[in-house]
């Protein structure tokens, strides 16, 4: 029989090096798709991993020890890996430099089973083209985080952020579109979240998602709706919009739009306060919700679970 997930998370593992604004240097196996990952898994939903690397940079089995998730890989001739230097105690303003990028995607690399939702988790532009988006359309419902199609390798190595030239032609292949502030005003030129979700919405992506420092936003054409990110630390801030899009989906399997969002934002709030992929379960964000989300009215669609 067919295998069946939930969700796949497809994107390149990366060799992070994340130096923070005091000159802490922490090294390790990162990259969108740890994060999504983690996230996708312990929300519950039945996850599937396809990631690639060069085979002797990373110890796949040790980076996704405990995980609820089914791994599989292909080889790249080389791994991603990236330098992320942080400015600010808050971890808003940072340089990004490319020490290595990863083979392309191609769609028939994904191994070949049934997904309900394609999550492409791509770190720079490149690794993935508008074909493996049609491709999984065919398939399924496609989410991306739109990072990985705006940040450009530059000639120096460091990173420079520019619009996605295709996105009219391949937003209307896309279910669950994610951006943070400063890509979503990139795209659309607009400050402002919600009228950029508008856009969005208008260009073809069915539903929305925009992180921000003090609150997740989602759009799906007829209703807008905020959270706001309530951790009470910053340690595990690497990833915050990776576990969001990655709770968002997971809940949405199930939930309403306004109830995924509660989730999501709950689950990275809780997931910011230590560093690393989120290693919790359900019920930890349940438990998050019950006690810093008592006002949402959202909540109640939760109510049986977080007795």
């Amino acid at each position: 029989m067919e295998k069946q997930y939930d969700v796949m998370v497809v994107g390149p593992v990366s060799l992070d090096q994340n130096i923070d604004y005091e000159g802490h240097e922490r090294r390790e196996v990162g990259g969108a798709v740890v994060a999504s990952g983690f996230a996708a898994a312990g929300s519950g939903v039945k996850t599937a991993i396809f990631c690639k690397f060069r085979q002797e940079d990373v110890n796949l089995e040790e980076r996704f020890d405990g995980i609820s998730a089914d791994l599989y890989w292909a080889a790249s001739e080389a791994t991603c890996s990236i330098r992320n230097q942080y400015f600010t105690a808050d971890k808003e303003r940072r340089q990004c430099t490319s020490l290595g990028v990863c083979d392309p995607f191609r769609f028939e690399e994904l191994p070949q089973v049934k997904t309900d939702v394609y999550h492409f988790a791509g770190l720079v532009y490149g690794d993935f083209d508008g074909e493996i988006l049609e491709k999984a359309a065919q398939k399924g419902k496609v989410a991306l985080d739109v990072q990985c199609m705006l940040r450009h390798v530059e000639a120096d190595k460091t990173m420079g952020f520019h619009d996605w030239a295709e996105k009219e032609k391949y937003l209307p292949m896309i279910h669950y579109l994610k951006t943070d502030a400063a890509e979503a005003e990139i795209m659309t030129g607009l400050q402002d979240r919600a009228e950029a979700a508008r856009l969005f919405h208008k260009m073809g992506a069915k539903e929305i998602l925009i992180t921000h420092n003090t609150e997740v936003l989602a759009y799906d054409g007829e209703n807008m709706y905020t959270c706001p990110i309530k951790a009470r630390n910053l340690s595990g801030r690497t990833g915050r919009g990776d576990t969001a899009f990655a709770g968002y989906i997971a809940a949405r399997q199930e939930k309403s739009v306004e109830e995924a969002l509660l989730y999501c934002t709950a689950l990275v709030s809780l997931k910011m306060e230590t560093p690393g992929p989120f290693r919790g379960t359900r019920q930890d964000v349940l438990r998050y919700m019950r006690e810093f989300y008592r006002e949402m009215p959202a909540l109640a669609a939760f109510e049986e679970e977080t007795k």
